[in-house]
């Protein structure tokens, strides 16, 4: 008996495009958040997520990125994996594919079973809000305060500018690379910091 074959639809990559900004505080998320309103925008939640980025072999550790996001402590999660990123006009562009998955902690095990290794892990409060074909993000992370407007390509620049944001002042780094240049930057003072009580001592 001929072994019947199991055919998958082809799953259409998404292309993701955003700007992301590096706010001064909370000052700056509560004049975003009276702008969304005066603009129709609506506040679709909030949560919080621990995220995972990996590190594995090939090309998964140069220009490609695995991540996985468990939402409000769990067991609920999300698992991201993202293209090479390119800079049209200054809007960061990538080809994203992701999965909800029922327990993030087992597939968290799964991943590094399978020899990836978790390279940062970061923590960030997340509120969603919609405005018109986009999404904006207000996000506090331990190294700051950030927005983010992500929609087609052709409206980013242009809800950014009514929001009062200048897309020329975006920021090109991830998360994922601000998370560890964090880590590196309180690493040093430590050590600077131990360096100091042991010449006073």
């Amino acid at each position: 008996m001929a072994r019947r074959r199991h055919h998958r639809p082809q799953r259409d990559r998404s292309i993701e495009a955003e700007l992301k900004f590096r706010l001064s505080g909370p000052g700056d998320h509560a004049r975003l958040r009276a702008a969304l309103r005066q603009l129709g925008g609506k506040l679709e939640g909030r949560y919080d997520e621990e995220n995972f980025r990996f590190e594995g072999r090939g090309k998964i550790t140069r220009r490609n990125t695995l991540r996985l996001r468990v939402l409000d402590g769990g067991p609920r999660g999300v698992l991201t994996a993202k293209g090479p990123a390119q800079f049209l006009e200054g809007v960061k562009v990538r080809e994203e594919t992701e999965v909800v998955v029922e327990d993030g902690h087992a597939t968290l095990d799964v991943l590094q079973q399978l020899g990836f290794r978790v390279l940062v892990v970061y923590r960030k409060h997340r509120a969603v809000w919609k405005l018109g074909p986009a999404a904006v993000t207000l996000d506090k992370l331990d190294f700051g305060y950030f927005t983010e407007v992500e929609g087609p390509l052709e409206d980013v620049p242009n809800i950014a500018r009514s929001l009062g944001l200048d897309p020329a002042k975006a920021v090109k780094d991830s998360y994922s690379v601000m998370a560890r240049k964090h880590a590196a930057a309180l690493k040093k003072a430590a050590a600077k910091a131990a360096g100091a009580d042991t010449k006073s001592a």
